[in-house]
């Protein structure tokens, strides 16, 4: 299969002096952001805005202190060349450390604690999505360690988390929130991420003087009450939605772009996709939140909320705006 030639950025650089300070200074700022070196002050990237910006950035700090720097776009001579390149940024290496990583943490999964079991899998996740940033030719590699990752949270939820629900499949349907008013609804104890949040949308955003009721098992759930994120409740996962994302969908939120962000950062905690830049900072919150309450919902229902009103607050502006 023939391989376009992709537009490449080369930054060659010449610092002054011996000090090896600006040199790793420099080096982890180029290593960070995924480029390689071609030789000894010689860096390349694929070209795009992101590069350009960074490599523009380095090249004015090396010459703010004497030094020589230069930014050359190219594209490869012949097909060799074009491999060559992409082959410097082959990251099957680094995914192997990730799902190493992961798997030391499934082989000692039966024996954690939730929290330890949730930190080391937040940890995992991490140092996966970290190549993720940096793998500007995705393939097999790639595929394959978020498919593990997706393995590990269905694993880790199905030891800790009992009951997730399965999707459903049809349509969603359209409702009018003044006709769910100062309703009772249910859906499982002990909250994790989609059920929190699910709790939260709808306090907020549906039913300001909802009651909650969490069950022990989800037949428990009463006649009366709508239930939520759990098989064969009024709201649950639909197709590729969790249950956060059906509720919003089906009160008509859709074009909150708050909500929408939000749900994107649910989704990937709750069944994996695509990655959202704060998961792991929401994911140890609500353990650390989770493991403060112990059995206490209500309470951690409580410090969720002001949690996910700042979250909420903050994905309201555009990304990039904030000050």
């Amino acid at each position: 299969m023939k391989t376009n030639p992709s537009p490449w950025l080369m930054l060659v650089v010449s610092l002054p002096g011996r000090s090896q300070t600006p040199r790793m200074r420099l080096w982890r700022a180029l290593k960070g952001a995924g480029a390689e070196a071609l030789r000894d002050g010689v860096y390349v990237l694929p070209d795009n805005t992101s590069a350009r910006d960074l490599f523009q950035a380095q090249a004015e700090e090396v010459m703010r202190i004497g030094g020589i720097a230069q930014i050359v776009p190219f594209h490869a001579t012949d097909a060799t060349q074009e491999a060559q390149l992409r082959g410097a940024f082959d990251r099957s290496a680094l995914y192997a450390e990730g799902l190493e990583q992961l798997s030391m943490v499934m082989v000692e999964l039966p024996g954690l604690a939730e929290n330890e079991a949730r930190r080391r899998l937040a940890a995992a996740r991490r140092a996966v999505e970290g190549v993720v940033a940096v793998d500007f030719f995705p393939g097999k590699a790639r595929d394959h360690a978020e498919t593990a990752l997706r393995d590990a949270e269905q694993t880790l939820n199905g030891q800790f988390a009992q009951d997730e629900p399965h999707a459903a499949h049809g349509l969603i349907a359209r409702r009018n929130a003044a006709e769910y008013r100062a309703r009772l609804w249910a859906t499982r104890k002990h909250l994790w991420i989609d059920r929190v949040a699910s709790a939260w949308l709808i306090r907020r955003f549906i039913d300001p003087d909802a009651r909650f009721l969490w069950l022990d098992q989800p037949a428990d759930c009463p006649a009366d009450a709508l239930g939520f994120d759990f098989d064969g409740a009024t709201f649950t996962h639909v197709g590729a939605r969790v249950s956060f994302e059906v509720l919003v969908t089906s009160f008509d939120l859709d074009r909150n772009a708050g909500l929408a962000r939000l749900g994107r950062l649910i989704h990937y905690l709750d069944i994996g996709g695509v990655p959202a830049a704060d998961a792991a900072g929401f994911a140890s919150v609500m353990a650390g939140a989770r493991s403060r309450r112990g059995n206490d919902d209500d309470g951690l229902l409580q410090d969720m909320t002001t949690v996910l009103d700042c979250l909420y607050a903050a994905y309201l502006d555009p990304p990039g705006e904030s000050p």
